[in-house]
């Protein structure tokens, strides 16, 4: 059985809620990444939401805010969604699948150990199951638009 800690990319460098989106950019450049885990102040390591360069784009820049000003918990949304290290790779697809998500923190022992991107998918997947997973987050993305 091909578990979530099989294919995930391992390790994760987490940002706060009060860290500002140009820190987070900067970060996400430097370590060639698109998506970083947001944690609580108290409790880095308490996952409080995933912020996307994508998210940086449309909630900040394209609003005309100022990265330097901007807070990750001012675009921060929702309930954090991840799964167990331990997860069979078909529940790692629903997950993705159902909740329209790219990127996967992956948790072991109350402790996030890694993140599940497209990409792990893609290197770890067959082609057909590659592309049955892109035709259900892809499929509604064009009405959103």
């Amino acid at each position: 059985m091909t578990t979530a800690k099989d294919i995930m990319h391992p390790g994760a460098h987490w940002i706060t809620k009060s860290d500002t989106l140009q820190h987070a950019a900067k970060l996400m450049r430097e370590l060639d990444v698109g998506a970083l885990p947001v944690g609580d102040e108290s409790n880095r390591e308490r996952l409080s939401g995933i912020i996307t360069d994508r998210d940086i784009v449309l909630k900040c820049v394209a609003q005309g805010l100022d990265p330097s000003e901007c807070r990750a918990a001012d675009i921060i949304e929702g309930t954090p969604r991840w799964i167990d290290a331990d997860a069979d790779i078909q529940d790692v697809l629903h997950e993705m699948e159902s909740h329209r998500i790219r990127r996967l923190p992956v948790i072991e022992n109350k402790r996030m150990v890694g993140m599940i991107s497209e990409a792990d998918l893609a290197r770890n997947l067959p082609d057909d199951q590659v592309a049955e997973f892109a035709g259900h987050i892809y499929a509604s993305a064009g009405s959103r638009r």
